[in-house]
């Protein structure tokens, strides 16, 4: 198997920047959290924000919304990756995290439908497009990022880091929501108690934020290579890496269409569609998060002992049957539920962990944070932002079994994609 570093070699050992990494990671916590809270509460946000008698028609709407943000992703991960690619990362990280807080504070405060009418569903739409463009850049550049300033050989630990703190994300809104739910009522949730778990979404990118001013600058220093001259010699090494890039869209595009339907759409359908209660599909929810928060750890300390790229094939091809759990959770009870999210969840964590380094192993640094950036935020858009409105709507319309089928076939086709990559230039990272 082909492979390419060009990074000088670096003391093997313990992580050479702990501290960076704990700001780089609650920036992933606080992007994650804010996706998950939304699709979470979407039964609650529908209502709110567009009219209708229809709870489920209203869920679709919330949902759409949802899918617009992802719209966004690969112009935020252009237009950042091109600034981060050219003057460094730590200004982007900064703008990201601020932008991301900033728009769910507006969420978060921002009168409903009845108050407002259609604005009010403008302006969420508003939202959600700025935190799209913001976190277009955030997950990919943040892994990329921990990865040059991580000791080599360590590379999968480092992404067990970063996927340790998005998992601290995903499980703090089940948490949040949970606790909320159950504190307030389903009445009160429905009417105002949503927005608590948004408020404290906006509070926590404000101390992110803070902390990321301390931030080391990698790009010049720990990557051994010189920033690109110019926005034509970035987009040269993409050119140059088109096969990269396309693997990495489908790398990320199908592990994000599982997760989606994991950590939302089944969650939604099972209260929108089959009626479960919402305090109950929560605390599920937030054992889902229990196991990815312990499988991200795990999982990074396995890929540094073994080769990434046999890792990755083999946890991705394990997706495969996996994703098809989902068919047992065909009508209400809260045990077929539990069954299907966290059975499914154990191999879910495996390519939750590795999609980023992965996708970040593609690249040399010259180029890494605009293709990773445009990688990821193409992969998201079609087919991670878009999972949990068509599981939703193929289980309205009795045609369920399509979803699993569907996201089967995007893990095969990342896996060929990937090896051919690979094959065609090397990886740059995680040997």
């Amino acid at each position: 198997m082909a492979s390419t570093s060009t990074r000088p070699d670096r003391q093997t050992g313990s992580f050479t920047a702990r501290r960076p990494l704990v700001a780089l990671g609650l920036g992933g916590t606080l992007e994650w959290y804010d996706w998950q809270i939304f699709g979470l509460l979407s039964a609650f946000i529908g209502p709110e924000f567009f009219p209708g008698h229809d709870p489920v028609a209203a869920t679709l709407s919330a949902l759409a919304v949802f899918a617009v943000g992802f719209a966004f992703r690969p112009l935020g991960g252009v237009l950042l990756g091109l600034v981060a690619d050219r003057f460094g990362r730590r200004r982007v990280m900064l703008g990201s995290v601020a932008a991301m807080a900033l728009a769910t504070l507006v969420i978060a405060v921002v009168p409903g439908y009845s108050t407002l009418g259609v604005g009010a569903a403008v302006i969420l739409l508003i939202c959600r497009i700025v935190q799209g463009v913001s976190t277009g850049v955030e997950g990919p550049l943040a892994t990329a990022y921990a990865v040059e300033l991580t000791a080599k050989g360590r590379e999968g630990r480092a992404a067990g880091v970063m996927s340790l703190f998005v998992n601290f994300g995903i499980l703090g809104a089940s948490l949040i929501s949970f606790a909320t739910s159950a504190a307030v009522g389903s009445a009160a949730m429905q009417s105002w108690g949503w927005r608590v778990p948004m408020a404290f979404g906006a509070v926590l990118g404000i101390v992110i934020v803070y902390m990321r001013r301390q931030l080391p600058e990698s790009l010049h220093a720990s990557t051994g290579q010189p920033p690109a001259q110019s926005n034509r010699e970035v987009w040269r090494g993409i050119g140059k890496h088109w096969l990269a890039l396309l693997a990495m869209i489908f790398v990320v595009g199908a592990v994000q269409a599982y997760n989606y339907a994991w950590n939302v759409g089944l969650p939604t359908l099972a209260r929108s569609t089959y009626k479960e209660n919402a305090t109950a599909v929560f605390a599920i929810t937030s054992l889902l998060g229990v196991v990815l928060v312990v499988g991200s750890v795990l999982t990074g300390v396995l890929a540094d002992r073994t080769k990434l790229s046999r890792t990755f094939t083999v946890t991705r091809l394990l997706a495969v049957p996996a994703v098809f759990l989902m068919l047992l959770y065909a009508g209400p009870g809260l045990g077929g539920f539990s069954a299907v999210l966290l059975g499914g969840g154990l191999v879910l964590v495996l390519n939750m962990t590795l999609y980023n380094v992965v996708s970040t192993s593609l690249l040399p640094a010259p180029c890494r944070a605009t293709g990773v950036g445009l990688g990821y935020g193409i992969g998201v858009a079609l087919f991670g932002g878009t999972a949990s409105y068509l599981l939703v709507w193929l289980g309205r319309y009795g045609s369920g079994w399509m979803f699993p089928a569907y996201t089967a076939a995007l893990c095969l086709i990342s896996v060929a994609l990937y090896l051919a990559a690979v094959r065609r230039t090397g990886i740059y990272a995680g040997e």
